[in-house]
Parts: structure tokens; C-alpha cells; sequence
């Protein structure tokens, strides 16, 4: 890695931008004599030069991911990726052998001779079989917390307004059960402010749907197919003691693809969908009164029910359901992929929340008469938890195209970049060296001999709005993410960051790196790197390069390998892998204004 200012500590000094911006004395009171008229401390900011590198990353490893990317995103400056999803499935709860119905088949099999009337043979069949994979949600949507997202609220600071003009304010509705965007939650003629009959949450609440990328008012063409590719769990390079790694770059379909469950468009809705079950006439209580199955705003469509029927009900006892290994063998998987009818759209998607719900039903004795009863058996793709590790093997295979030459000239040349291009997924990361060659040990050296305490170390960067601006159409990443490049380890220290909620826009606040807008267009971001810097000066820490890169969201940990120039392997952080979207920034080369230069500040106090 090249750098660019070389010296001794006085000549670094002098040419580092090491510039006192402004000098203010603090007024200071102390009881004793000899120090009243005295000014001990003097507080400032230093101006340090900063040095970004641009990485492409040519493949990186995407099976077992937290958010997975699906469709069809056509980046204007960048050019157009497009991601298909192939994923394993497993058994209801991982466990082998399922029983459909009452009886296991081997009871079945015997009850025309087993004595017991009870036992019949039961004729499972399908009713229909639905996919259902959630779309990521923005749960930070509803600022006045009264159960309108701030898209819908007539005022979205004040919980007492009142949306829909009942009367009654949002929050006395969320409070009630009663629907805050309609008059007459119930349908019945009587006005919510004065019905005292309307049963409680039985409305779809309207939710703030994140991470879609296109035109959410046109459909999309979602195609499931079966996978007939055997994904492993387990290299055998590695005697089956590490995990396979699959890569952005290999492609499944249309070699390792079969039988088509569904293709058909899908429209986006941002409602959750309410399932009342139905009364039944042979009970005193009215079931249709029930609190309502509620399910989540997603992708939800109507598998092929033979295709089920053969390779899962008609399976019972079979050695194909033995065990979840045996199925996965068996069955394989699905590919999934979005293909836009109109204009591009691409969905980031949390496979872990998905399910394929089997409804069917059997025969069975009750009280010596025949009935029919209806049940469901739920497979799952890859399951897990926040951050801990996912069970099942999913690949998002993305692939882009080339990139334009000012783009592609720029990437891997070791020069200090004038221009930062970050784009997600097997996109394009920064290398961020500041100070000097030699790791900046004679400034930070200098710095340590100064006694300084540092208040504020920041590393704003500009936005290339002229870059952006020219071509139109951008969607700017509302965030950064930045980590120490050597250890991959985000640069926040997060016992020391200041939260207003747990979600990925919430979180991490005095790190910010959050994108800055003036009339909607983004003007920079800026990093606090406090922490960091404090670690260099005060405990010895090595001055490692950092990394920038483009994440959806910021507390995401984790590591994924990755191919780079040379056919080089080298870890990145997960979250850089996740997200389709792009920037251009200014570095520090001569041909960048000066005031938008990349540059590091540090806010201190300094004993006078």
C-alpha cells in the first residue's frame, strides 16, 4: 500500500494539514492562589491527511446469510445486478419419520388386519401447499408510537392526532383495538367514536416496508423451481471438518433446476393478512369470534399441490423422509428468482422467517363415523435466530455487470484514491490508511508527547454529487460501515454508544455515519472514530487500516470470505455483502476541492 507523505515529525507537521482551524480558551474556575488569571487548557481541532484505496471484490461468499437479495437492480452509474436465491429445505422442526395424520403408514399398512377400528388407512391429500417468505419491515416507522406509521399519520410528532377523523385520536385507537385509519373499523354503519361493540384487532395494521428497491405499485414475476443441486454443509477439502462456502459467482439455474412449483406475478402489499376461522355449528362458542390469525405483509403464493403430494405425503415411512438428511438429499431444494413484468425491483429477504405451510387432510373414526380433518405440516428453508448460527444452507447467487472504464481504471491500482466508489454486495469496498506510511507511529507519537485529550476524532466524507447527479436515479445507502481491516471488527465501541431503538437506522448514534441531506440529495457522512484514535494514543493500539464499505445495516456481524485482485482470498464483513446500492465519494487527490477533500479531524485539549 502506497503512501504519499514522508518526513520527520517537524516537516509533518507542517505539510500533514495538521492546520488549527479554531482556537478558543475555556474559562476556568480552581480554588487556590496562582492559577485565577491563568488559561491551563486550550481546545482545538487538528486537521490530519487521510488515504482511501479502492478494492473490487470479484466473488464472496454467500450461503448462509442473514438477509439474502432477490431480483433484478439496475444501478445507473454501476450498471445492472441481478440475484436468484438457491436454498435447501428441511423437515418440520428437523425431525425425521413425519406422521401425517393420526397414524404412522406402518399402522396403515396393517389395519385391515389389526382389529382395532380406530386404524384405517387415512388417504392424506393436499389442500394446497403455500410459500411464504416476509418482507423486511422498518420497525422504527411510527415516531409518536400511537400504531400509525408516519407515512399514514396526519401528524406523525403527536399521538393524539386523529388520522381519520373519527373523533378519536390514534393513540385512543390503538388502545381500543380499533382501526385508526377508518371511521368504522367493524363495517356495521356505527362510527368508532361511538360504537361500543367493535371487537378488538381485527383489522390489518399497515406496515412500513423496508429494503425494496423499485416501483412497489407494479408487479413482479416470482418463479419457484426445484433445485436438483446437493448443497453441502461440509467441505470435503477439508475432510468435512469446515463449513462449504458457496460463492456470488456460481450459478444453478437453468442446469440445476427441475420442476416448476409456481410462476406468476405477485403485487406488493404493505397490509398484514387476517385469517378468521370459521364457526363451527357443533359447538356452543362462536369461533369466527376469535382473535384472527395474523400474518405479515410478504411474498405468499400457492405451491403445485401434486408435486407435494408425490414427493411428501405419498413419502410417509418412506426412506426419503428417514431423517432430514435423507430428505434434503431427496428433495434438494428450491430456486427462487424475480424477474421484473415492467420495471426492475429487488427484495432483500430473511429466509430464516420463511415456510412452505402443507395443508391437508385425512380420514379418521370418530365415535364409530367417518369424518374428515384438516392439518398442517410446516418445512422451513435455513432457520436461526439473531446472531446466532443459521441451520440449512441458502446461496444468493448475484451477478453484475462490468463495470464503466472511469470506474474499472480506478479499482486495485494502489493509488491514493481521488474518487471512493462503494458499491454492496460482490461490489466494491475502501481502504482507509490515515496519517503516513509506517502506520503514522511519528504522529501519533507527537500527539502522545502533546498530552492531548482527544474530545472528537471525525473522517468526513463527501459526496460526489456532480458523479451522482449525472447520471440520475441513484438511491443513495442511507449508511456507512467501517471497520478495522485487519481484524474486521466494527470501529464503534458499542459499550459506549448512545441508542434511541434497536433497529439499524436507531442504533450506534454517536458513530453516526449516517448519510447528511440538503434538499434531499446527500452531502456527506461522517464517522466518529473517537473511539479508535483514543486507542492509538492512550493504549498502544496499532494503526491498522480501516474499511468502508456499504452495509444495510450496521449490526450485522460476521465474516465472509471473498475472492479480490489476483484471485487473492481475503475476509469482509458480512453486512458488506448484503445490499445492492452505491455511492461515489471524494478521496483526498490533488484534483478534489479542498473543502471536500477526505480528511481526519481531531477536537482536543491541550495543557497550555
Amino acid at each position: 500500500m502506497r503512501f504519499f507523505l514522508r518526513g520527520t515529525v517537524p516537516a509533518l507537521l507542517g505539510t500533514l494539514l495538521l492546520i488549527a482551524v479554531s482556537s478558543c480558551e475555556e474559562e476556568v474556575t480552581t480554588i487556590g492562589n496562582g492559577v485565577i488569571d491563568q488559561n491551563p487548557f486550550v481546545s482545538d481541532v487538528a486537521l490530519y491527511d487521510v488515504f482511501a484505496y479502492n478494492r473490487n471484490v470479484e466473488a464472496v461468499q454467500t450461503n448462509k446469510l442473514p438477509i439474502y437479495q432477490i431480483g433484478v437492480f439496475n444501478d445507473p452509474l454501476y450498471g445492472q445486478t441481478t440475484a436468484s436465491i438457491t436454498t435447501q429445505v428441511s423437515l418440520q422442526g428437523g425431525i425425521g419419520n413425519p406422521t401425517f395424520g393420526n397414524y404412522a403408514q406402518s399402522t396403515e399398512d396393517i389395519s385391515d388386519s389389526d382389529d382395532i377400528d380406530a386404524t384405517i388407512e387415512e388417504n392424506e391429500r393436499i389442500s394446497e401447499v403455500i410459500l411464504y417468505i416476509p418482507y423486511l419491515r422498518n420497525n422504527n416507522a411510527d415516531t409518536d408510537l400511537d400504531g400509525v406509521i408516519n407515512e399514514f399519520d396526519v401528524d406523525p410528532e403527536d399521538p393524539d392526532s386523529d388520522s381519520d377523523g373519527d373523533g378519536l385520536s390514534d393513540n385512543q385507537e390503538r388502545v381500543s383495538g380499533s382501526d385508526p385509519l377508518n371511521t368504522d373499523t367493524d363495517g356495521d354503519g356505527i362510527p368508532d367514536d361511538e360504537d361500543t361493540s367493535t371487537l378488538p384487532n381485527r383489522f390489518p395494521v399497515k406496515r412500513d416496508l423496508d429494503s425494496i428497491y423499485g416501483n412497489r405499485d407494479l408487479p413482479f414475476n416470482f418463479k419457484v423451481e426445484r433445485s436438483t443441486y446437493f448443497l453441502r454443509d461440509l467441505d470435503p477439502n477439508s475432510n468435512f471438518l469446515e463449513a462449504q462456502e458457496y460463492y456470488s459467482s456460481q450459478e444453478f439455474a437453468p442446469s440445476f433446476v427441475s420442476d416448476v412449483l409456481f410462476d406468476g406475478e405477485v403485487l406488493i402489499n404493505n397490509e398484514q393478512t387476517l385469517v378468521f376461522a370459521e364457526d363451527d355449528p357443533d359447538t356452543e362458542d362462536d369461533e369466527s369470534l376469535a382473535s384472527p390469525q395474523v400474518i405479515e405483509p410478504g411474498i405468499r403464493v400457492a405451491l403445485d399441490s401434486d408435486f407435494f403430494q408425490q414427493n411428501i405425503l405419498d413419502k410417509e415411512g418412506k426412506s426419503e423422509l428417514i431423517s432430514n438428511s435423507n430428505f434434503q438429499d431427496f428433495f434438494r431444494g428450491l430456486h427462487l428468482s424475480v424477474t421484473p413484468t415492467t420495471e426492475d425491483i429487488m427484495l432483500l429477504l430473511d429466509l430464516r422467517t420463511a415456510s412452505i405451510t402443507i395443508t391437508y387432510e385425512y380420514d379418521r373414526i370418530v365415535d364409530g363415523e367417518m369424518e374428515t380433518t384438516e392439518r398442517d405440516y410446516t418445512i422451513s428453508l435455513i432457520t436461526g435466530q439473531a446472531n446466532s448460527p443459521i441451520s440449512g444452507n441458502a446461496v444468493n447467487t448475484i451477478l453484475t455487470e462490468s463495470y464503466p472504464t472511469e470506474i474499472s481504471d480506478n479499482l486495485d491500482t494502489g493509488n491514493n484514491a481521488s474518487r471512493i466508489y462503494l458499491k454492496g454486495g460482490p461490489g466494491i469496498f475502501a481502504e482507509i490508511a490515515l496519517f503516513e506510511e509506517n502506520n503514522g507511529e511519528a504522529i501519533v507519537n507527537d500527539i502522545k508527547s502533546r498530552n492531548w485529550i482527544i474530545n472528537e476524532a471525525n473522517l468526513v466524507f463527501y459526496v460526489d454529487r456532480d458523479a451522482l447527479n449525472a447520471v440520475g436515479g441513484i438511491i443513495e445507502p442511507f449508511r456507512l460501515y467501517m471497520y478495522n481491516a485487519d481484524t474486521n471488527a466494527p470501529v464503534y465501541n458499542p459499550a459506549n454508544e448512545n441508542n434511541s431503538a434497536d433497529s439499524r437506522f436507531g442504533i450506534y448514534l454517536d458513530y453516526d455515519a449516517i448519510l447528511q441531506e440538503e434538499n434531499d440529495l446527500g452531502i456527506k457522512y461522517k464517522i466518529r472514530i473517537t473511539d479508535h484514535i483514543n486507542d492509538l494514543i492512550l493504549r498502544d493500539s496499532t494503526n491498522a487500516t480501516l474499511g468502508l464499505a456499504i452495509s444495510p445495516d450496521i449490526r450485522i456481524s460476521g465474516v465472509a470470505s471473498a475472492v479480490v485482485e489476483g484471485n487473492m482470498d481475503k475476509d469482509i464483513p458480512v453486512g458488506a455483502t448484503l445490499s445492492p446500492l452505491s455511492t461515489v465519494l471524494f478521496g483526498s487527490e490533488a484534483d478534489v476541492p479542498e473543502e471536500m477533500k477526505l480528511k481526519l479531524e481531531i477536537f482536543y485539549t491541550e495543557p497550555n
